[in-house]
């Protein structure tokens, strides 16, 4: 590595580009992806600066003293194998501080994330499949807003490590995405998010208390989509939601390892039947 290598703060335009080489590196990122993963936290996004040209990125989002997640690590090809990427790594996690920090990394670097302090705790499975129109909707299942971040504020925080408002109020208001929520005798019981993407669409996160409110949910997000690709990343940690996946026809296309710093979150891992993004957790 030379010395004229320097990490920097990104801004909304350095954002935007990295999602467009995480659409190139094929990770196939929503269309809003950007604005929403930069409202959630306008400083914690990264870039390696080798003579004036950006040739790696990262995020780290902290999400308060506790937790924080890293991401959206790409190393431009011509320039991997360098040190570029991890001493952009290590500035990540030096600016997470004292934090859990949390990633979803490529199986085969998982020694290398090892030898950096994290450990692997579960995979997560990216399933696609064509979406297919549902005769009938459960009535239950309604639609959300980004005015409605107070209805589902609370349910989202069983399953996520970290309360994440700004986040929370960027992704159920973005354009061209549905958000719906499953609502009994007025309490909350999951709700989910359908995003467009580069290609189809994904839903994330779906959150539910059982395989019955996950379908429904998911019956909801992709009945007006009939034949697109729909795309579902599960937590192998919860068998119901891999059962959900496979039930619906859909296939297994990769995975990610889950890893922590300092062990993983008690959340209600039950009840996660997809995750909101490989990029911010």
């Amino acid at each position: 590595m030379t010395g004229d290598y320097q990490i920097e703060a990104m801004t909304r335009e350095d954002v935007a580009t990295a999602i467009a080489w995480a659409a190139r590196e094929g990770w196939n990122p929503g269309l809003a992806d950007a604005a929403c993963f930069y409202q959630a936290a306008p400083t914690g996004f990264f870039k390696g600066v080798l003579s004036g040209q950006t040739v790696a990125t990262g995020s780290a989002v902290c999400y308060d003293d506790s937790y924080a997640f890293c991401g959206l690590y790409i190393v431009a090809p011509e320039h991997r194998g360098r040190g570029y990427g991890l001493a952009l790594t290590r500035a990540r996690l030096a600016y997470c501080g004292n934090r859990n920090v949390g990633i979803d990394g490529v199986l085969e670097n998982v020694k290398i994330y090892e030898r950096i302090g994290y450990e692997a705790f579960y995979e997560n499975c990216r399933f696609h499949g064509e979406a297919k129109a549902i005769s009938a909707l459960a009535p239950e299942v309604v639609d959300l807003g980004a005015a409605s971040l107070g209805t589902i504020r609370a349910y989202d925080r069983q399953c996520f490590p970290a309360h994440r408002d700004s986040f929370l109020n960027a992704w159920l208001g973005q354009q061209e995405a549905r958000s719906v929520a499953y609502v009994e005798d007025g309490v909350v019981k999951g709700y989910a998010v359908r995003r467009k993407c580069f290609e189809g669409f994904k839903v994330g996160p779906l959150f539910a208390d059982d395989a019955e409110v996950a379908g429904a949910l998911f019956d909801a997000l992709q009945a007006d989509i009939k034949g697109a690709l729909i795309i579902l990343d599960t937590p192998e940690k919860n068998p119901a939601a891999v059962s959900l996946a496979n039930r619906y026809g859909m296939e297994k296309v990769f995975a990610t390892a889950r890893m922590y710093q300092k062990g993983m979150p008690n959340i209600a891992n039950h009840k996660i039947f997809g995750i909101t993004s490989f990029e911010l957790g």
